[in-house]
């Protein structure tokens, strides 16, 4: 009797023993896929982290540059469109009627009218305007190249921009056009309301990014081709030093 009572305690004894393992070995199981799930998402934290950082790296390290001469041709460029407007309120106040004919072309029924003028003798001292500052400050190339050999493709790259302004400038201004300015609301009854002068904003906020785009391609080369060589040296060199969490 008293052999078979020990029998079944010894019994009760291995299942709890057995129990015990079998939970000791499931936290186990549970802690080791946790601190698997952790790794792998630190691993995925610090891919993400790198990425980042390499995209931080090409954009505002390796071409900063352009970034700044973003920045100051805009600012070259709002210094241009107030000696553009300052001029053009110059020309409406001292000459005809903005509306007036000013020519009419041959064998056609359309004509070259004063707002058209006005509209071009502001763009030629603001065109002039804004080279110089560009060429000094912006692109900063008057050491590498010739002012008449920049300004001609400058010159030209404006009167291209010009061009196209003038077909804005039309739209808006002309009466029967889908895109003409309302005649309620800008009724000349003051400088604020004045059409010509809300058209010939619009026009050069339409033209200035292609002006941008065609000058750094092409009138101010020089900087890419002699200069440009330097600064992509030290850029380089920059670029090949150690970044943080890369």
């Amino acid at each position: 009797m008293r052999y078979s009572c020990e029998r079944r305690e010894s019994r009760a004894a291995a299942r709890r023993w057995s129990e015990r393992r079998r939970s000791s070995s499931a936290s186990d199981d549970d802690g080791g896929g946790s601190t698997a799930r952790c790794a792998s998402s630190s691993k995925i934290n610090g891919y993400c982290s790198t990425v980042v950082n390499r995209l931080k790296h090409y954009v505002f390290v390796r071409h900063g540059h352009n970034w700044k001469q973003l920045f100051r041709f805009a600012l070259v460029g709002g210094s241009g469109v107030v000696v553009n407007l300052i001029v053009a309120i110059i020309c409406k106040k001292m000459g005809p009627d903005e509306n007036g004919i000013f020519y009419d072309l041959p064998f056609t029924d359309f004509n070259i009218r004063w707002y058209h003028v006005y509209s071009t003798i502001a763009f030629l001292v603001a065109n002039l305007w804004n080279f110089q500052l560009n060429r000094l400050w912006t692109f900063r190339s008057a050491k590498h190249s010739g002012w008449f050999r920049e300004y001609f493709p400058f010159l030209t790259v404006g009167i291209l921009g010009q061009v196209i302004g003038l077909g804005i400038l039309t739209l808006l201004m002309h009466p029967n056009s889908i895109f003409s300015l309302s005649q309620t609301f800008f009724d000349n009854s003051t400088g604020f309301r004045t059409r010509f002068y809300w058209a010939q904003l619009i026009t050069i906020a339409v033209v200035t990014p292609l002006s941008f785009l065609l000058n750094k391609i092409w009138t101010f080369s020089a900087v890419r081709g002699k200069h440009g060589v330097a600064a992509t040296t030290q850029e380089t060199v920059e670029s090949d030093k150690p970044t943080a969490g890369v």
